[in-house]
């Protein structure tokens, strides 16, 4: 490429997305002071665009509008326009967000908003094309209008946004409503366990026909739903219905069998074509939901798939300074040679191209058999491509087909007269020539914008797979992610998290000017991430750090008048709103984890307001709860475990000592959703002796390490036996 035409003050930032917006012939600010004062004094609207960096309707709409010379004139003419990072700024996003599904019904992005020079939203949308089509209004002919109400009609659309505003205020007010108390546990998880029992697909899993997401958050219910009705035919129910998605999004084109990772979404009911970016919240989750099935069920098959995730985020999301980088794109170049990117092409494979990397006859199988003909066979391979033109709207995968494992182990190996493990060592050896092949392809972009919210999500998933399937090399790659949070995304003399960091020149680690303050989400998921570490490393110094975080999310977001937590702090002015989630989606709500956060704190500490504050949250949220409990199934969980009370299990024992580990190793591998794990080895220096007198009066029975069982402080008689100690584990 040679020397841009254009370039824009996206220049200046550190933001991927806003980076790839640098060039456009559109005078983009970014969100701040300089645009909100040039709207004022030219008093001009304002157009603000929201989307990030992996987006693929985003990438559509910069082709076909913000990089065309005629619709930049336009909008520089009439408008103020602005460019958000939604992973940067979620604050911005989430107000405009309300206001666009409050007026359309829906929303996504890229977002469109109009909004007047004191920054109210009036109209929006999502993508639009560039030209009026037979159904929909073309984004030229939406810029000209606007901008004609605006000289024609001003006063009706400032009064008209004050209006919307102040409904806005109204719809989106989450608080205690009188005396509420929190809801009743029982009711609350039953009624969510049949809304999520209605959705659920038989046969493919999930919980609707299309899109289908991976939503960790309902496979975390229906483990802790099955942990506590185990002898029940719900139970046993909640169990079957997580395990079959599990295995059967594993199975799918979700998952990236050749690169490893799950992609962001299916577009079909049978997660077979997805939508291709990978996203490290997803990551995160899912490898701590796998980690759970393999403790629950004991199936390695769960096992290698948390290995799967773990390799992928190593190796292609890790900076060499420990955090994780966001995600990678859906879009890539097909060859060296392409002139334009295409959906899914660094990922999908033409029939002949398989052929050609696969020739070798396979000496065990049935005779004339190719290593092509048993990877073709069981990855649902076809001639003409597999995937259904109707979820190809733009024919880009036209030709090409998603792998798929579409036959067991078992049938696929006697199909070719093999035996079950020869197959695996073959489809092992097809994997590796194929991610060497496509190792040569153009790789996808990469957002290396490392988000503490989400670094904090992967520590826990490195964590708890380092727990679960006792490797301690995974709980040291969650350590020193940790490490890496504190060096670059904490402020020792304020005590407070940043939001965001970025990989600069040279693979150093780099911050914007004015650093953007950690939000709602990053401390939650921040201190869940320390908890876990504790327990997977014992290390007290996690445990403090947490507790000091747990102090801070307090002061900067807790609402004293309606109850839980605001998701943004107080005092920026740009902000109209000051907005509670309410929904548990891709990611759950700070407000739901936090929940189970704040009993936690409570057991570490013997702080017993945090357990006060739980409470208070759960009956904000209480009418929710009880009428749609489905929109916050982590939030029911922590329900369940506010009302059956953590049982903290302390065990008494040196660290290294064999019937320490044994006990530990015992205590790690049960799912229990309602326990917190620490260990006194003497150290009466210790942090948590100093926040817990009580365990000072817990020791050693008969000099052998020794387990407690105890409950509001109030413990249990010892125990040494393993076996003991698994059954006092259950619910």
């Amino acid at each position: 490429p040679g020397v841009p035409r254009h370039t824009n003050r996206l220049i200046n930032e550190k933001s991927p997305y806003l980076l790839q917006h640098a060039h456009n012939p559109v005078d983009w600010y970014p969100w701040g002071q300089e645009a909100f004062d040039k709207a004022k004094t030219e008093n001009k609207l304002i157009f603000l665009s929201v989307g990030y960096s992996t987006c693929h309707w985003c990438h559509v709409m910069e082709e076909e509008s913000f990089k065309s010379k005629e619709i930049g004139e336009i909008m520089n003419e009439h408008f103020v326009c602005i460019k958000v990072d939604r992973e940067e700024r979620p604050d911005v996003d989430k107000v405009y967000m309300t206001f666009v599904q409050a007026t359309s019904g829906g929303g996504g992005w890229p977002m469109s908003v109009w909004l007047t020079p004191d920054l109210k939203p009036f109209a929006g949308g999502t993508y639009f094309p560039p030209e009026d089509g037979v159904h929909r209004v073309g984004f030229r002919t939406v810029l000209l209008r606007i901008a004609e109400q605006w000289k024609e009609n001003k006063d009706a659309l400032l009064e008209s946004s004050q209006r919307i505003l102040v409904a806005l205020q109204h719809t989106s007010e989450i608080r205690v409503q009188g005396q509420e108390s929190p809801p009743p546990a029982k009711e609350v998880m039953d009624t969510c366990f049949q809304q999520l029992s209605r959705s659920y697909d038989e046969d493919y899993g999930g919980f609707s026909k299309s899109p289908k997401f991976p939503t960790p958050v309902n496979l975390n219910f229906l483990f802790t739903y099955w942990a506590l009705h185990r002898t029940t035919p719900e139970g046993a129910r909640a169990l079957q219905m997580a395990l079959h998605t599990l295995k059967m999004m594993a199975h799918g084109g979700i998952h990236d069998h050749i690169g490893q990772g799950f992609h962001r979404y299916s577009t079909d009911q049978h997660w077979h074509v997805p939508h291709f970016e990978k996203m490290l919240y997803d990551q995160g989750q899912l490898a701590a939901v796998y980690s759970k099935a393999f403790q629950i069920s004991g199936d390695e098959f769960f096992a290698d798939v948390v290995r799967d995730i773990l390799l992928y985020v190593s190796r292609d999301l890790s900076d060499q300074a420990g955090g994780f980088y966001s995600a990678e794109d859906a879009d890539s170049y097909p060859t060296t040679t392409s002139g334009e990117k295409r959906e899914g092409a660094f990922c999908v494979w033409a029939a002949e191209e398989l052929r050609a990397l696969l020739p070798d006859p396979v000496e065990a199988a049935t005779e004339g058999t190719t290593l092509a003909d048993v990877f073709m066979h069981h990855y649902g391979v076809e001639e003409a491509g597999n995937v259904d033109p109707m979820k190809d709207p733009h024919q880009e995968l036209k030709g090409k087909n998603v792998l798929i494992a579409r036959s067991s182990l078992e049938l696929t190996a006697a199909r070719f007269g093999l035996e079950p493990g020869q197959l695996s060592a073959l489809l092992q050896e097809c994997q590796q020539r194929l991610s060497s092949a496509r190792a040569l392809r153009p790789r996808p972009h990469l957002d290396t914008k490392m988000l503490a919210a989400w670094n904090g999500l992967m520590i826990s998933g490195f964590a708890q797979a380092g727990a679960a399937l006792a490797e301690q090399g995974y709980v040291s790659r969650a350590a020193e992610a940790a490490a890496f949070l504190r060096k670059h995304l904490f402020d020792p003399s304020s005590g407070r998290l940043l939001r965001s960091c970025y990989r600069g020149k040279d693979n150093s680690v780099e911050q914007s000017a004015v650093p953007i303050q950690g939000f709602l989400e990053d401390y939650v998921f921040v201190i869940q991430a320390l908890f876990d570490l504790y327990e997977a490393s014992l290390e007290q110094g996690w445990l403090e750090w947490a507790l000091h975080l747990q102090h801070m999310q307090d002061k900067l977001f807790w609402d004293p008048k309606g109850f839980a937590y605001f998701s943004t702090e107080a005092g920026d002015p740009s902000l109209l709103l000051r907005l509670k989630d309410d929904q548990d989606g891709a990611e759950p709500t700070p407000n739901s984890v936090t929940v189970t956060n704040l009993l936690r704190a409570a057991c570490y500490s013997g702080h017993m307001e945090w357990v006060e504050k739980a409470g208070k949250i759960l009956a904000a949220f209480s009418e929710r709860l009880q009428k749609i409990p489905i929109t916050l199934p982590e939030m029911v969980r922590a329900t369940a475990v506010f009302h059956h009370t953590l049982k903290q299990v302390v065990i008494c024992g040196d660290p290294q000592g064999e019937d320490t580990k044994e006990m530990l190793h015992c205590v790690r591998s049960v799912f229990s959703p309602n326990k917190v794990l620490m260990v006194t080895d003497g150290d009466s220096a210790g942090f948590l002796y100093s926040q817990l007198p009580f365990l000072a009066s817990l020791e050693r029975k008969d000099g052998k390490a020794t387990a407690y069982i105890c409950s509001n402080f109030t413990c249990s008689l010892p125990v040494t036996s393993v076996q003991e100690l698994r059954g006092m584990l259950s619910p």
